[in-house]
């Protein structure tokens, strides 16, 4: 089977089914890696799906969970299954790495959901991600911790896993962390340099 994210292969398919992993306010973003403790069957038969058939599945968040095809967000990220393994807490913890976005086109519900997607472009990010990386330099200056916590989940040396790791990990509503999620990457960076200020400005007191 084709990678999902592989843009480059002629004549290649633009639509791709994958098992789908779905997160409840929560999102995963390219360039960055989630730890799931799994327990329930359908979750577990995805990620089984997915190493069967290219290691890849679709991580996407749910308005419920379990979820339904019509409680899927309309984007979520191709993820690759990193290192997986049944623990002693009876859950499987799997590692999944966040390598592209994509649109949800249909999705439809078995022993796991299942989803047909569109890989979505990052577009042009041009320079925005400087000004992005500067503030959240700043802003991990007052928080050391959230700094080694980033540094763990970055997946990739582009400087805009930075700014997606700002995205899923820092203290803002669900809705809006889909809403970083759906953009394209230079109105991310430019959404989550402004988010950033403000939350500086107001933990200063400003």
């Amino acid at each position: 089977m084709p990678s999902a994210m592989d843009e480059t292969s002629p004549g290649a398919p633009r639509h791709y089914l994958l098992p789908v992993v779905t997160l409840k306010d929560h999102c995963l973003f390219p360039g960055a890696a989630a730890e799931l403790a799994l327990e329930s069957a359908g979750p577990l038969r995805a990620i089984e799906t997915g190493l069967r058939s290219g290691g890849q599945v679709l991580v996407v968040g749910a308005r419920e969970v379990p979820a339904s095809p019509r409680d899927l967000c309309a984007v979520g990220t191709i993820a690759e299954v990193g290192a997986h393994e049944a623990r002693d807490d009876g859950a499987t913890h799997v590692e999944l790495i966040g390598l592209g976005r994509a649109r949800v086109v249909a999705a439809w519900s078995g022993e796991s959901l299942v989803a047909e997607v569109e890989p979505i472009s990052e577009g042009d990010v041009g320079d925005e991600w400087g000004p992005a990386v500067e503030t959240l330099a700043r802003y991990l200056h007052t928080h050391s911790g959230l700094r080694n916590v980033l540094e763990g989940k970055r997946r990739s040396a582009d400087p805009m896993a930075w700014v997606n790791l700002a995205c899923q990990n820092l203290p803002i509503t669900a809705s809006a962390r889909q809403k970083l999620l759906e953009a394209g990457a230079a109105e991310r960076c430019l959404k989550i340099s402004r988010g950033l200020d403000a939350l500086l400005r107001k933990e200063q007191g400003a």
